[in-house]
C-alpha cells in the first residue's frame, strides 16, 4: 500500500469512528459474514472479536467506536483500495483491522 492509500485508509476510518451510530451496526450485522473471503478469512478470529466487542453492553463506548470503524472499514466497498481490485482490494482492510486489533488489546 503506498503512503497515500496508507493515509487515506486512516482517513477514511477516522470517519468511521468518529461517527458510529446505531445505524452502522446494523449494516455491519447485514455485511459482515459476506466478508469472510480472500485474505480476511486469515483474520476471521480478529473480526469476530471486533464483533462480539460491539455487541457487548459492557464495553466502553470508545473501545466499540473503534471496533464499529474498522468494521465499517471491512464492509464498505469504497474505502482507499477498492474491494473489487483481487489481492490488494482488501490488504487495506486487514491493515485497519489489525491496527485496531493491537490498539485495543
Amino acid at each position: 500500500m503506498t503512503e497515500d492509500e496508507e493515509l487515506k485508509s486512516k482517513e477514511m476510518y477516522e470517519k468511521y469512528a468518529n461517527n458510529a451510530s446505531e445505524e452502522d451496526i446494523k449494516k455491519i450485522a447485514k455485511k459482515l459474514d459476506k466478508m469472510k473471503k480472500g485474505p480476511i478469512a486469515k483474520i476471521w478470529d480478529e473480526v469476530i472479536s471486533l464483533w462480539q466487542m460491539v455487541k457487548d453492553p459492557t464495553a466502553a463506548w470508545g473501545s466499540k467506536a473503534l471496533a464499529i470503524g474498522a468494521l465499517l472499514y471491512l464492509v464498505s466497498p469504497v474505502d482507499a483500495i477498492p474491494d473489487l481490485i483481487p489481492f490488494l482490494g482488501l490488504t487495506d482492510d486487514i491493515g485497519i483491522i489489525t491496527s485496531v486489533v493491537a490498539t485495543l488489546s
